[in-house]
């Protein structure tokens, strides 16, 4: 047996137990970052982090004594209101210190998390609390308390409220409480029974649950996703095998940790024990990268794909020489990673041909440096999943010297199940298994999982995970995809998603959307259209930074967005840019026609899942008008 193997199946029954042996091997070592509160002077007893630049929020940190400290406290707490074994306590709020280390102490006190997004409403809240039976509710502040107050009648089993910044929160003993409070009750319970939360660690089984994680779901009511607490140790050690994250790492967490994608990174942290700066304000991104200086973090594509057209709308608005450059520097990058992806895969060396390589360091000192440093200059990896990311972009990144490695997995796997091998990775596939995870493609091409990630089933749906898990343990992910002669899996398109016209032709819409947004530079979200019908269109948002900065130098300056989208310029501008698409497509996948939105998709509208996963029937319903123009009469061949 492989050192591998004997690590993942010696691997410990819980998180919990995971995170004991984390915080007695290296207690004083760090653990976490966080920014503190503006309100708050430089005597916390945290102590401000210091990092190389100064920047607006002052940092934090705790080492792994620290943490537990707070997790025991947080989880003997909950045990003095009486949470039980797999008792689910909720957990509503952004992405912070403060639900890392409730989450934490929930496990601890053998209890279940219930995630929620913060950005769902209160309908939907009161219906996640009320399916989970959730005991507890950990709620960010009074805007999150109050959906939970609005229906409160509607969840008998909710017994407490636990308030993480209790500014205009009033205290009720017999229902809401702070944070403070409950740790405080915490170490009042553990001075009276000093081995109650060591009990509780060490009682967990592997198969006891430690998650339920509610899927945001394309369509219909979200289905709560089972996670034991083996699924999460696996993912520990499974993550840690791979050899991708070590020690000396400082990840930056920003993405939800409602979400199964974040949530996997603290496991992985857990087990290998390196910093995470824990921050989830997406506007404060862009200032925190130089500060925290990360050697790997995690995002959706969304975010390359952001930085991606910021940085060609920045280039473009210096002048035309400025933005030349780089144009040619991105060929460049996309030609180099190709070259050397390819030439690692034939013979173990990422090397160039002599005039590639001399181009390659000409547009490294005049572009990708920058590029480099304003992810902070010390930037290993980045890991990509949630959704496809568009391979043109990918190579850009890649021949920058930002390496972003796709990975593929869903809330029914734990999130983890593929990632891209390091070194070896390969721009357009979501890499190898990890160790333990076996994948097999059906006859329809459909991708099918097995292992000790996959969730133990849907919350009171014993109908709904009969449909996708079999009784040998084989789950259907509902994905398509195609696997490589030597294990590297690519992702073609949601089973669901294919597209059949009316003339037979079935075509995936993920591939050309993706294809479209390598090509044009304004694009924010598109949704591509053709089921039943004899030709293909596509509902198009543009990106209203780059769009501005367009209009900016093209005789619109001064216009609001809804104008500049509804100039007959900006048409034109995207025509050439379908036309251009359309080049590189077969007939029957070509785009006849499409509408530019009169703004882009997003959560609040309900066009994007949290995860900014596209939502199609919402966002088809929603543009039904626009959709029926461009199919009147169904002329187009």
């Amino acid at each position: 047996m492989s050192d591998t193997q004997t690590m993942i199946e010696n691997r410990p029954p819980s998180v919990a137990t995971l995170f004991t042996e984390r915080v007695d091997a290296t207690p004083d070592a760090e653990a976490f970052r966080y920014p503190l509160p503006a309100t708050t002077g430089e005597g916390s007893s945290a102590g401000p982090f210091a990092g190389p630049s100064a920047g607006p929020s002052e940092w934090a940190s705790l080492s792994w004594r620290e943490t537990a400290d707070r997790v025991y406290a947080i989880a003997a707490g909950l045990v003095a209101l009486g949470v039980g074994p797999e008792d689910r306590v909720a957990v509503l709020s952004t992405t912070r210190i403060e639900w890392i280390l409730a989450d934490l102490g929930v496990m601890c006190a053998g209890g279940a998390t219930t995630t929620v997004y913060p950005s769902t409403n209160a309908e939907e809240t009161a219906y996640i609390l009320a399916d989970s039976g959730s005991r507890v509710l950990v709620a960010e502040d009074a805007t999150q308390l109050a959906k939970a107050l609005a229906h409160r009648t509607d969840l008998p089993e909710l017994q407490h409220v636990v308030v993480i910044d209790a500014d205009g929160v009033a205290a009720d003993d017999d229902f809401v409480l702070t944070l403070d409070d409950l740790e405080e009750r915490g170490r009042a319970h553990q001075k009276a029974h000093p081995s109650a939360v060591k009990e509780r660690i060490d009682a967990i089984t592997a198969t006891q649950l430690a998650t339920l994680i509610y899927t945001s779901g394309t369509t219909g009511r979200p289905k709560g996703v089972r996670l034991p607490h083996d699924n999460w140790s696996y993912m520990a050690k499974a993550i840690a095998a791979t050899g991708l994250i070590t020690r000396d790492d400082v990840q930056y967490l920003w993405l939800p940790l409602a979400h199964v994608f974040g949530k996997v990174l603290t496991s992985g942290q857990i087990e290998v024990g390196h910093v995470t700066a824990v921050d989830g304000r997406i506007d404060k991104i862009v200032e925190n990268l130089p500060v925290v200086q990360p050697t790997y973090m995690a995002a959706v594509p969304r975010i390359f794909e952001k930085v991606y057209n910021g940085v060609a709308a920045k280039a473009r608005a210096g002048g035309p020489a400025k933005y030349k450059i780089f144009q040619w520097a991105a060929g460049v990058a996309r030609e180099y990673a190709k070259v050397t992806q390819d030439n690692f895969r034939r013979t173990g060396t990422a090397s160039a041909p002599l005039g590639l390589s001399a181009k390659h360091k000409l547009a490294d000192t005049l572009v990708y440096g920058k590029l480099r440093e304003a992810f902070g200059g010390r930037l290993r990896a980045a890991v990509s999943g949630s959704a496809a990311l568009s391979p043109e972009i990918g190579y850009f990144f890649a021949g920058a010297g930002v390496h972003v490695l796709e990975g593929y997995g869903l809330t029914e796997s734990s999130a983890a199940s593929f990632v891209n091998p390091g070194e070896a990775y390969r721009t357009g596939t979501v890499g190898k298994p990890l160790p333990g995870t076996e994948v097999r493609i059906a006859e329809d091409g459909e991708i099918l999982l097995r292992g000790p990630g996959i969730m133990a089933g849907y919350h009171g749906l014993p109908e709904k995970t009969a449909e996708v898990l079999e009784a040998d343990g084989w789950f259907h992910t509902g994905d398509i995809g195609e696997l490589s002669n030597d294990g590297y899996l690519t992702i073609t398109d949601r089973k669901k998603d294919l597209i059949k016209t009316s003339g037979g032709k079935y075509i995936a819409p993920t591939e050309v959307e993706i294809q479209f947004k390598a090509i044009c530079p304004l694009v924010s979200n598109v949704v591509v259209i053709g089921a039943g019908r004899n030709y293909c269109s596509a509902l198009i948002a543009l990106d209203e930074a780059a769009l501005l900065a367009w209009a900016a130098e093209n005789g619109l300056e001064g216009k609001a967005y809804a104008q500049v989208v509804a100039a007959p310029a900006t048409t034109e501008l995207i025509q050439g840019y379908v036309d251009q698409l359309n080049a590189g497509l077969q007939r029957w996948q070509t785009v006849k026609k499409f509408r530019i939105l009169p703004r882009d998709l997003d959560v609040e509208h309900g066009d994007l899942t949290p995860s900014l996963k596209l939502k199609r029937p919402a966002v088809e319903r929603e543009f039904q008008g626009l959709i029926d123009e461009m199919y009147a009469g169904q002329n187009a061949k």
